[in-house]
């Protein structure tokens, strides 16, 4: 059986099934399990944007802020325009007490998705 960087007996094939179950997991409202899982898939594939954005959610889900602000800011270095990844580091913002970071993604991610719930969030009137 071939093995991947850092995983031994770990295939890509079982890196994708880690990955769909841990999106399961989050769904069950288990995001610690979810984390477990995500953590050997982006040990093998730190560059894998999808598993980090999952693995962001699950963190914010087990309010593990930190973690999720860092998270969502690499998978915003990647990937700069990607609107729910602004949304969700605003929320992590907001739930840290951090008003003022949390509005500029909030109105970031309406720039790029006029999405009714970012558009509300941003406050573009205040």
């Amino acid at each position: 059986m071939p093995e991947t960087s850092g995983s031994p007996g770990r295939t890509p094939e079982t890196h994708v099934i880690d990955f769909r179950a841990a999106e399961q997991l989050l769904a069950a409202r288990d995001p610690r399990g979810a984390v477990k899982l995500l953590d050997g898939v982006i040990a093998a594939h730190p560059e894998n944007t999808a598993a980090r954005l999952l693995r962001a959610r699950a963190f914010f889900a087990a309010a593990q802020l930190r973690p999720a602000e860092l998270e969502f800011s690499i998978v915003l270095e990647r990937e700069p325009d990607n609107a729910f990844a602004h949304y969700a580091l605003a929320r992590t913002y907001e739930r840290q007490g951090r008003p003022d970071q949390a509005k500029r993604h909030f109105r970031l991610a309406a720039a790029l998705d006029p999405n009714p719930e970012y558009l509300q969030r941003a406050r573009f009137d205040t």
